[in-house]
């Protein structure tokens, strides 16, 4: 059974930003998307209000967030997708140095 994490992180408040975030988005690099698949995530969404982002993931028993980490740190193009992704976003207040998506704790399930 696939678990599921959710997400989520701010965008910078700049319409043009946000627009080329959106953009960016409906082609995510090919390579990008290998890396994502390899790591053990079987689906990925993202959603967005105003400047908030919103990411569900649901991963199959290969899948680590250390695992993950650890394969994107290795791959100079998803490490060149990271950067490119840090010129929209906007750590949350709560975010430590370095964090960028923070996962977020269930509290409802009916």
């Amino acid at each position: 059974m696939n678990r599921r994490y959710c997400l989520t992180l701010d965008l910078k408040d700049d319409r043009e930003l946000i627009a080329e975030y959106r953009q960016q988005h409906q082609s995510v690099w090919p390579d990008v998307v290998t890396s994502i698949r390899s790591s053990g995530i079987a689906a990925m969404e993202i959603y967005l209000l105003g400047t908030r982002l919103f990411m569900i993931i649901e991963v199959d028993e290969t899948f680590s967030f250390e695992r993950k980490e650890a394969l994107d740190r290795e791959n100079p193009r998803v490490q060149e997708w990271e950067r490119l992704m840090c010129t929209y976003q906007k750590p949350l207040p709560q975010a430590k140095p370095g964090e960028k998506w923070l996962l977020m704790e269930r509290i409802c399930s009916i």
